[in-house]
């Protein structure tokens, strides 16, 4: 029985190191790939431009770095792929083989270094057992090619995270150029004066065919230039992210609807077919008396987006706005008229107005327009005389300084009380003697209890006083929410 029970746990043993040595396998399966980054770096940008002009090439670089953050990744084509590969292989290559000849040398001399003889033939089988290991790992690497990410995460260099952009290398210096900066591609720019406008040019050189592939140039003038480099960053996002690019159409209405796309003017009422970098989009339509629409929407690479926009139009209500005094109104920053005044403003809409009474009063009103058509739509503006500038801070200071006062008095009646206290019970078992005894005996222990329980009494009102006074004080320019109506 007991030779049964042994075999049993001895079987249970072997199945789990079975077991366990399966699970660690499997956890060790995961496939490891080289080149899991892809760096732009941009350069500075050339120009021949003089005087306050010179400013617009900085603006254009940060613009370009910006504009870049929409990119997450970049797809390696065929032959980039093919260079990456034979890269890393060779380089792994190199570092085996290296390993190997290091390792062969380390032989060669333990041949010649004449240490006895238990002592060389244990060194010699140790180094032929490593010798044996590199070359496996020599062939393996000769027969199984390195695994490159197709999708590696594109960044751009760490100076131009930091607006730091680099000066552009000399013909013929670009490949080194990369090395230095350890980055795939490199982005060149120029902008010269062009008949009282700019003119911008870009081309993008890529490490893997060692050669510019891709250039393109805009004519702006300095209000255009966040649109020539939306025009221009469109097309190289498309080329950096190494997607097809996305096409999208919008149709809205009503026809004068002003469409942007990403904040860049797309068109008015309908779009043209046009191009755009995969990923995410705002969309934003607005139109004079209509509902403003904002939308986001996911391009797909070779996929086109129809998006069909109807704005609601805004409705109106009347809404007489009364004072307390007559006087100038102001709607927002916008002079209207005199109290009263009837406005046509959107409704459930927060609206702001201001009087500005002859009397030198004024005040203010915050409200939300209802859509209620069984109301009054009416308001009355209360006017006050306006603070003096500084007299809230003034009153706020005093309050701190009260409520500090407060603190220090109160610490120092405890401390009074307790000194009292303790040394009126020391007195009385010494002596038996009572209070008033002691008080004969030591009247400033006496007197500064009872000060500074008085002091801590008239700054606790006094805080009290100026916390209400302060509240008042800061509360009176503040603006009022009236109630926007009444039943019919």
């Amino acid at each position: 029985m007991k030779l049964n029970v042994t075999c049993l746990f001895l079987l249970f043993l072997s199945l789990n190191s079975f077991l366990f040595a399966n699970g660690g396998a499997d956890s060790n399966a995961d496939a490891v790939t080289h080149n899991n980054e892809w760096v732009l770096c941009i350069t500075e940008f050339n120009t021949l431009l003089s005087g306050d002009k010179t400013n617009i090439t900085g603006i254009a670089a940060r613009e370009l770095k910006e504009k870049f953050s929409a990119i997450s990744f970049h797809t390696r084509i065929s032959p980039e792929y093919a260079y990456y590969e034979e890269y890393a292989w060779a380089k792994s290559r190199s570092a085996a083989a290296k390993s190997l000849a290091v390792k062969t040398e380390e032989r060669s001399r333990l041949i010649f270094q004449g240490e006895p003889d238990w002592k060389y033939r244990q060194n010699i089988k140790r180094a032929e057992n490593e010798i044996e290991k590199l070359r496996t790992a020599l062939e393996e690497i000769d027969s199984n090619a390195p695994l490159i990410n197709n999708e590696p995460v594109f960044k751009l260099a760490s100076g131009n995270m930091d607006l730091v952009f680099p000066k552009a290398p000399d013909p013929g210096g670009e490949a080194r150029f990369c090395a230095s900066q350890k980055a795939d591609a490199i982005l060149f720019g120029a902008i010269s004066d062009f008949h009282g406008r700019y003119f911008l040019s870009v081309r993008l050189f890529t490490l893997y065919n060692r050669a510019f592939v891709w250039e393109d140039s805009v004519i702006f003038s300095h209000d255009d230039l966040s649109g020539a480099l939306d025009e221009i960053i469109k097309k190289l996002v498309i080329i950096l992210s190494g997607n097809r690019p996305a096409a999208l159409v919008i149709k809205s209405q009503p026809e004068e609807t002003l469409l942007l796309v990403n904040r860049a003017f797309a068109g008015r009422g309908e779009t043209e077919l046009a191009e755009y970098p995969v990923g995410k989009i705002t969309v934003t339509a607005s139109a004079l008396n209509y509902e403003t629409i904002s939308l986001e929407t996911e391009l797909k690479s070779g996929e086109l987006t129809e998006i069909n926009i109807k704005l609601n139009p805004v409705e109106y209500g009347e809404f007489e706005v009364s004072a307390d005094t007559s006087g100038n109104l102001y709607h927002g920053a916008l002079y209207i008229g005199k109290a009263p005044f009837t406005l046509r403003l959107p409704v459930n809409s927060f609206q702001y107005i201001e009087m500005s009474a002859n009397n030198g009063n004024k005040g203010s009103i915050v409200f939300q327009t209802p859509d209620a058509q069984d109301y009054y739509h009416s308001m009355a503006v209360k006017t006050g005389k306006p603070l003096q500038k500084g007299r809230v801070e003034k009153e706020r200071k005093i309050y701190y300084w009260a409520w500090g006062s407060q603190w220090i008095t109160g610490i120092a009646a405890w401390i009074g009380n307790w000194t009292f206290e303790s040394a009126y019970y020391a007195f009385a078992v010494s002596t038996g003697r009572s209070q008033a005894d002691f008080i004969n005996e030591k009247p400033e222990l006496f007197y500064f209890r009872t000060g500074s329980i008085i002091a801590f009494g008239v700054a606790s009102a006094f805080g009290i006083y100026q916390m209400i006074r302060y509240i008042v004080v800061s509360s009176r320019d503040e603006t009022q929410l009236p109630k926007t109506g009444r039943k019919k």
